[in-house]
Protein backbone atom coordinates (compact mmCIF):
# COMPACT_ATOMS: atom_id res chain seq x y z
CA UNK A 1 0.00 0.00 0.00
CA UNK A 2 1.35 3.60 -1.29
CA UNK A 3 1.42 5.99 1.16
CA UNK A 4 0.10 8.43 -1.44
CA UNK A 5 -3.13 6.59 -1.38
CA UNK A 6 -3.44 7.17 2.30
CA UNK A 7 -3.25 10.67 1.57
CA UNK A 8 -5.66 10.92 -1.05
CA UNK A 9 -8.42 9.05 1.02
CA UNK A 10 -8.08 11.95 3.89
CA UNK A 11 -8.46 14.94 1.24
CA UNK A 12 -11.41 13.09 -0.31
CA UNK A 13 -12.96 12.21 3.32
CA UNK A 14 -12.29 15.64 4.16
CA UNK A 15 -13.61 17.21 1.19
CA UNK A 16 -16.05 15.15 0.11
CA UNK A 17 -15.98 16.39 -3.37
CA UNK A 18 -13.27 14.22 -5.99
CA UNK A 19 -13.21 17.57 -7.84
CA UNK A 20 -12.32 19.74 -4.40
CA UNK A 21 -9.62 16.84 -2.90
CA UNK A 22 -7.61 16.76 -6.30
CA UNK A 23 -7.11 20.53 -6.09
CA UNK A 24 -5.97 20.46 -2.54
CA UNK A 25 -3.38 17.81 -3.89
CA UNK A 26 -2.48 19.65 -7.00
CA UNK A 27 -3.29 16.78 -8.83
CA UNK A 28 -5.47 16.05 -11.67
CA UNK A 29 -9.20 14.54 -10.72
CA UNK A 30 -8.75 10.78 -12.85
CA UNK A 31 -5.77 9.94 -10.67
CA UNK A 32 -7.13 10.40 -7.79
CA UNK A 33 -10.03 8.45 -8.53
CA UNK A 34 -7.50 5.39 -9.95
CA UNK A 35 -5.91 5.71 -6.03
CA UNK A 36 -9.06 5.35 -4.40
CA UNK A 37 -10.28 2.80 -6.46
CA UNK A 38 -6.73 1.03 -5.91
CA UNK A 39 -7.23 1.57 -2.22
CA UNK A 40 -10.39 -0.01 -2.05
CA UNK A 41 -9.41 -3.09 -4.27
CA UNK A 42 -6.18 -3.61 -1.63
CA UNK A 43 -8.35 -3.01 1.30
CA UNK A 44 -11.12 -5.17 -0.17
CA UNK A 45 -13.75 -2.88 1.10
CA UNK A 46 -15.74 0.38 -0.83
CA UNK A 47 -14.31 3.27 1.10
CA UNK A 48 -16.88 5.31 -0.22
CA UNK A 49 -20.80 6.06 -1.84
CA UNK A 50 -20.28 7.79 -5.02
CA UNK A 51 -22.47 9.21 -7.59
CA UNK A 52 -22.72 12.15 -10.21
CA UNK A 53 -24.35 14.46 -7.30
CA UNK A 54 -22.70 13.39 -3.87
CA UNK A 55 -19.72 11.60 -2.29
CA UNK A 56 -20.33 10.00 1.32
CA UNK A 57 -18.26 7.85 3.31
CA UNK A 58 -18.91 4.21 3.80
CA UNK A 59 -19.07 2.47 7.35
CA UNK A 60 -15.80 0.83 6.29
CA UNK A 61 -14.39 4.32 5.15
CA UNK A 62 -15.23 6.12 8.77
CA UNK A 63 -13.59 3.66 10.64
CA UNK A 64 -10.64 3.86 8.29
CA UNK A 65 -10.80 7.22 8.41
CA UNK A 66 -9.36 7.79 12.12
CA UNK A 67 -6.58 5.31 12.14
CA UNK A 68 -5.36 6.24 8.85
CA UNK A 69 -5.21 10.47 10.37
CA UNK A 70 -2.97 8.68 13.78
CA UNK A 71 -0.87 6.80 10.80
CA UNK A 72 -0.10 10.21 9.01
CA UNK A 73 0.56 11.87 12.02
CA UNK A 74 2.76 9.48 13.49
CA UNK A 75 5.08 9.52 10.47
CA UNK A 76 5.01 13.14 10.13
CA UNK A 77 6.51 13.52 13.84
CA UNK A 78 9.01 10.05 13.03
CA UNK A 79 10.43 12.68 10.07
CA UNK A 80 10.43 15.66 11.91
CA UNK A 81 12.04 13.97 14.47
CA UNK A 82 14.85 12.05 12.48
CA UNK A 83 15.45 15.70 10.53
CA UNK A 84 16.07 17.21 14.21
CA UNK A 85 17.94 14.48 14.84
CA UNK A 86 20.16 14.82 11.58
CA UNK A 87 20.46 18.59 12.20
CA UNK A 88 21.59 17.95 16.16
CA UNK A 89 18.59 18.90 17.99
CA UNK A 90 17.99 15.17 19.33
CA UNK A 91 20.51 12.80 20.44
CA UNK A 92 22.91 11.44 22.76
CA UNK A 93 26.31 12.29 23.52
CA UNK A 94 28.63 10.44 25.73
CA UNK A 95 31.31 12.42 27.93
CA UNK A 96 34.20 11.77 30.07
CA UNK A 97 35.44 13.51 32.46
CA UNK A 98 37.00 13.36 36.31
CA UNK A 99 35.57 14.76 39.61
CA UNK A 100 36.86 18.01 41.20
CA UNK A 101 38.59 19.36 38.47
CA UNK A 102 36.09 19.73 36.42
CA UNK A 103 33.10 20.67 38.60
CA UNK A 104 33.06 24.45 37.26
CA UNK A 105 33.41 23.82 33.68
CA UNK A 106 31.17 20.86 33.20
CA UNK A 107 28.04 22.62 34.97
CA UNK A 108 28.40 25.28 32.51
CA UNK A 109 28.69 23.04 29.45
CA UNK A 110 25.67 20.88 30.56
CA UNK A 111 23.54 23.90 31.71
CA UNK A 112 24.07 25.60 28.27
CA UNK A 113 22.99 22.43 26.90
CA UNK A 114 20.06 22.06 28.00
CA UNK A 115 18.73 25.22 27.44
CA UNK A 116 19.47 25.41 24.08
CA UNK A 117 18.86 22.00 23.11
CA UNK A 118 16.93 20.04 25.70
CA UNK A 119 16.24 17.00 23.30
CA UNK A 120 19.84 16.11 23.81
CA UNK A 121 21.11 13.75 26.03
CA UNK A 122 24.32 14.00 27.50
CA UNK A 123 25.53 10.66 28.93
CA UNK A 124 28.36 11.21 31.94
CA UNK A 125 30.89 9.02 32.65
CA UNK A 126 33.12 10.12 35.85
CA UNK A 127 36.11 9.07 37.20
CA UNK A 128 37.52 8.92 33.42
CA UNK A 129 41.20 10.60 34.16
CA UNK A 130 42.50 12.95 31.10
CA UNK A 131 44.66 10.55 29.60
CA UNK A 132 41.82 7.41 29.67
CA UNK A 133 39.49 9.85 28.18
CA UNK A 134 41.79 10.80 25.29
CA UNK A 135 42.14 7.36 24.66
CA UNK A 136 38.58 6.72 24.88
CA UNK A 137 37.35 9.64 22.75
CA UNK A 138 40.35 7.98 20.27
CA UNK A 139 38.92 4.16 19.90
CA UNK A 140 35.35 6.00 19.58
CA UNK A 141 34.55 4.96 23.61
CA UNK A 142 33.53 8.55 23.96
CA UNK A 143 32.26 11.45 21.91
CA UNK A 144 33.59 13.85 24.09
CA UNK A 145 36.36 14.07 26.93
CA UNK A 146 37.57 16.80 29.16
CA UNK A 147 41.41 16.03 28.83
CA UNK A 148 44.65 18.27 29.50
CA UNK A 149 47.01 20.01 27.60
CA UNK A 150 49.60 18.80 25.69
CA UNK A 151 47.17 16.05 24.11
CA UNK A 152 48.52 14.04 21.44
CA UNK A 153 46.30 11.10 19.59
CA UNK A 154 46.34 10.30 15.60
CA UNK A 155 42.30 11.90 14.77
CA UNK A 156 41.47 13.64 17.97
CA UNK A 157 41.04 17.63 18.17
CA UNK A 158 41.57 19.35 20.98
CA UNK A 159 40.50 23.04 22.19
CA UNK A 160 41.86 24.86 25.34
CA UNK A 161 38.28 25.66 27.93
CA UNK A 162 40.33 26.36 31.04
CA UNK A 163 44.20 27.17 33.28
CA UNK A 164 44.80 25.73 36.15
CA UNK A 165 47.35 26.61 39.09
CA UNK A 166 49.44 23.70 40.55
CA UNK A 167 49.23 24.05 44.43
CA UNK A 168 50.13 22.26 47.75
CA UNK A 169 48.08 20.73 50.12
CA UNK A 170 48.94 19.49 53.21
CA UNK A 171 47.72 19.28 56.96
CA UNK A 172 46.57 22.46 58.99
CA UNK A 173 49.09 21.51 61.86
CA UNK A 174 52.13 20.70 58.96
CA UNK A 175 55.13 22.49 59.60
CA UNK A 176 55.41 24.20 56.23
CA UNK A 177 51.75 25.34 56.72
CA UNK A 178 52.36 28.43 58.07
CA UNK A 179 54.40 29.69 54.93
CA UNK A 180 52.82 31.72 51.90
CA UNK A 181 54.40 29.73 49.44
CA UNK A 182 55.32 26.52 49.36
CA UNK A 183 59.23 25.38 47.39
CA UNK A 184 58.66 21.67 45.55
CA UNK A 185 61.97 20.93 46.84
CA UNK A 186 60.84 21.43 50.97
CA UNK A 187 58.53 18.48 50.26
CA UNK A 188 61.47 16.23 49.62
CA UNK A 189 60.99 13.22 51.84
CA UNK A 190 57.25 14.24 52.61
CA UNK A 191 54.66 10.95 52.48
CA UNK A 192 52.20 12.03 49.05
CA UNK A 193 48.83 11.08 48.96
CA UNK A 194 47.97 10.71 45.22
CA UNK A 195 45.60 9.78 42.28
CA UNK A 196 46.96 5.13 41.61
CA UNK A 197 49.54 4.51 39.28
CA UNK A 198 48.48 4.01 36.05
CA UNK A 199 45.04 5.27 36.00
CA UNK A 200 45.60 7.92 33.11
CA UNK A 201 45.81 11.10 35.61
CA UNK A 202 47.99 14.08 34.43
CA UNK A 203 47.76 15.62 37.25
CA UNK A 204 49.88 12.43 39.12
CA UNK A 205 52.22 12.29 36.21
CA UNK A 206 52.62 16.31 36.57
CA UNK A 207 53.04 15.66 40.51
CA UNK A 208 56.16 13.28 39.39
CA UNK A 209 57.76 15.66 36.70
CA UNK A 210 57.76 18.74 39.19
CA UNK A 211 59.19 17.15 42.28
CA UNK A 212 61.77 15.19 39.57
CA UNK A 213 62.63 18.33 38.53
CA UNK A 214 63.27 19.46 42.26
CA UNK A 215 66.00 16.62 42.48
CA UNK A 216 63.49 13.65 44.61
CA UNK A 217 60.70 11.34 43.90
CA UNK A 218 57.93 11.88 45.90
CA UNK A 219 57.28 8.98 47.71
CA UNK A 220 53.75 7.83 47.90
CA UNK A 221 51.92 6.19 50.67
CA UNK A 222 47.94 6.86 50.04
CA UNK A 223 46.33 6.34 46.51
CA UNK A 224 42.55 7.33 45.79
CA UNK A 225 40.46 7.48 42.81
CA UNK A 226 39.60 11.73 43.27
CA UNK A 227 40.32 14.71 44.60
CA UNK A 228 37.61 14.93 47.34
CA UNK A 229 39.21 11.56 48.90
CA UNK A 230 42.83 12.06 48.54
CA UNK A 231 42.44 15.82 50.11
CA UNK A 232 40.30 14.32 53.06
CA UNK A 233 43.12 11.63 53.48
CA UNK A 234 45.45 14.85 53.34
CA UNK A 235 43.60 17.00 56.08
CA UNK A 236 43.43 13.29 58.16
CA UNK A 237 47.60 13.63 58.41
CA UNK A 238 48.39 10.40 55.98
CA UNK A 239 50.37 13.06 54.05
CA UNK A 240 50.66 16.10 51.39
CA UNK A 241 49.95 16.75 47.60
CA UNK A 242 50.08 18.36 44.78
CA UNK A 243 46.69 19.82 43.56
CA UNK A 244 45.54 22.16 41.69
CA UNK A 245 43.38 25.97 41.94
CA UNK A 246 40.53 24.27 40.54
CA UNK A 247 39.96 22.41 44.01
CA UNK A 248 40.64 25.67 46.32
CA UNK A 249 36.40 25.04 46.60
CA UNK A 250 37.12 21.25 48.36
CA UNK A 251 36.97 22.63 52.11
CA UNK A 252 38.02 20.03 54.41
CA UNK A 253 38.78 20.80 58.27
CA UNK A 254 42.67 20.44 59.37
CA UNK A 255 43.51 21.44 55.19
CA UNK A 256 45.32 24.13 53.70
CA UNK A 257 46.33 25.15 50.14
CA UNK A 258 49.30 27.34 49.40
CA UNK A 259 50.74 28.33 46.07
CA UNK A 260 54.19 26.82 45.01
CA UNK A 261 57.09 28.82 44.70
CA UNK A 262 58.29 30.33 42.01
CA UNK A 263 57.11 30.25 38.13
CA UNK A 264 53.76 29.16 38.37
CA UNK A 265 53.11 25.32 37.11
CA UNK A 266 50.11 25.77 34.28
CA UNK A 267 47.95 23.28 33.60
CA UNK A 268 45.41 23.15 30.75
CA UNK A 269 42.11 21.49 30.34
CA UNK A 270 40.37 20.85 27.21
CA UNK A 271 37.90 19.49 25.00
CA UNK A 272 38.60 16.57 23.04
CA UNK A 273 36.59 14.96 20.41
CA UNK A 274 37.27 12.67 17.11
CA UNK A 275 37.89 14.61 14.23
CA UNK A 276 35.70 11.98 12.06
CA UNK A 277 33.17 11.48 14.46
CA UNK A 278 29.59 12.26 12.21
CA UNK A 279 28.00 12.66 15.63
CA UNK A 280 25.55 15.66 14.43
CA UNK A 281 25.01 15.68 18.39
CA UNK A 282 28.14 16.40 18.85
CA UNK A 283 28.59 19.14 16.24
CA UNK A 284 25.28 20.96 18.81
CA UNK A 285 27.39 20.15 21.64
CA UNK A 286 30.88 21.31 20.71
CA UNK A 287 28.99 24.82 19.12
CA UNK A 288 27.47 25.12 22.52
CA UNK A 289 30.82 24.79 24.36
CA UNK A 290 32.48 27.51 21.76
CA UNK A 291 30.01 29.96 24.42
CA UNK A 292 30.00 28.18 27.12
CA UNK A 293 33.54 27.31 27.89
CA UNK A 294 35.65 29.83 25.47
CA UNK A 295 39.12 29.34 25.03
CA UNK A 296 41.26 31.13 27.55
CA UNK A 297 42.44 34.45 25.75
CA UNK A 298 46.30 33.83 26.84
CA UNK A 299 45.82 30.37 25.52
CA UNK A 300 44.99 31.55 21.80
CA UNK A 301 43.07 29.03 19.29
Amino acid sequence: MELRYLTSFIAVAEELHFGRAAKRLQMAQPPLSQQIRQLEKELGVQLFERNTRSVRLTSAGQSFLKPVRTVLDDLDIAVRVAKAAGEGEYGRVTVGFAGASSHATLPLLTRAVRASHPGLELVMNGQTYANVALQMVADGSLDLGFVRLPASQPGVETRAIDEEELMCALPQDHPLAGRERISVGDLAGEPFVSFPANAGSTLRDTTFHVCEEAGFRPRVVQEAPDSYTILALVAAGVGVTLTLSSCLHIQQTGLVHRPLAGPPVLLQSALAWRKDNPSAALRSVLAVAREALPTPSRTGD
